[in-house]
């Protein structure tokens, strides 16, 4: 099952959620249809963080394992009127990363199959996961995904690396890149388009990420980068706009129709994101990949759809939600 068999059909009745921003509505959807998975949710020492795993347990998305200090996080349930009963309950000292390794600890048992950060600082978890203790480095460089709900965009964009990797080297794109290609293809993009940004669309020798662009290229041509095909160096206006590139002479299958936007540096992708979150109306869900587990690194200024789209992702990449789907 994929995004475009369940994406919703024409005249069919939408909710304003839906109408909204549909393509996030349509992950949820296929995240279900995977069934729950158990989630390590660390340090859910405030309303939102615990609203929302309690939130994306009732819509039938996670199972959370709630790790952290036992009276405060039934504090703040009391306080919000939420329902603990029934929910697994992991008792730490009241210290945010001591509770990071024991949830980051719990994913490399074997108990729980997704890290979510909770009401701790992403530093603190991120540090735990790739503690040598936790057992969850993968074979690739840490990078986060975000997937955008623009309202008037027809599909998912994704952006990357808006949130770990500050100033990534060419070895640390390539795999940033083959995480997003890798999320891209199980959200159902058969094959994704990746656009590699910069502030121009030549190699240019002072322009460092020309050269990355170009030489990430490359490796794809070469099988060093697989399953979806780059472009770039693009500037933004020729790798979103099909008649800007017209306009400029590019010739491209990436140009004017890509699913993912490569950032040249964190701060990049950082402006990028919020800019379409909080000017144009997006909505997103966020992962960071490239560990044994999917990890959830929300904000706290995250809207609620968003913390739970973020949980639904994680469940797609999950690969005990995929085992689940391979035995049915």
């Amino acid at each position: 099952m994929s995004i475009s068999e369940l994406a919703p059909r024409a005249g069919s009745v939408q909710s304003p959620v839906e109408n909204a921003h549909p393509h996030l509505h349509v992950l949820v959807q296929l995240a279900k249809a995977r069934g729950p998975v158990r989630v390590a949710v660390a340090y859910p020492c405030d309303a939102s963080s615990l609203g929302a795993a309690l939130q994306a347990n009732q819509a039938g998305l996670i199972t959370p394992v709630l790790v952290g200090p036992a009276a405060r996080i039934q504090a703040v349930a009391y306080a919000q009127g939420l329902d603990l009963s029934n929910i697994e309950l992991h008792d730490t000292p009241d210290n945010p990363r001591i509770t990071a390794a024991k949830a980051a600890a719990l994913c490399g048992e074997g108990q729980a199959a997704v890290l979510m950060k909770g009401s701790l600082h992403s530093d603190d978890l991120l540090g735990a996961a790739v503690s040598r203790d936790a057992g969850l480095r993968g074979s690739r460089r840490a990078s986060h995904v975000f997937v955008m709900d623009v309202p008037g965009y027809s599909r998912p964009l994704l952006l990357t690396d808006c949130v770990v990797n500050i100033a990534p080297t060419l070895a640390e794109k390539r795999d940033i890149a083959q995480n997003a290609i890798d999320l891209a293809r199980a959200i159902g993009i058969k094959l994704p388009h990746v656009a590699i940004l910069s502030a121009v669309e030549t190699v240019n020798l002072a322009i460092p990420g020309t050269l990355d662009a170009a030489a990430l290229c490359k490796m794809a041509e070469r099988g060093q980068i697989t399953g979806g095909v780059l472009d770039g160096p693009l500037a933004l206006d020729n790798a979103i706009s099909a008649e800007s590139a017209r306009n400029k002479g590019i010739v491209s299958v990436v140009a004017g129709r890509p699913d993912v936007l490569l950032m040249p540096g964190l701060e990049t992708g950082n402006v990028a994101y919020k800019l379409l979150v909080y000017l144009a109306g997006a909505e997103c869900a966020g992962l960071v990949l490239g560990m044994r587990v999917p990890i959830v690194l929300t904000s706290r200024s995250d809207s609620v759809a968003s913390r739970i789209a973020s949980c639904a992702l994680a469940v797609v990449m999950s690969p005990v939600a995929g085992a689940k789907m391979r035995a049915a």
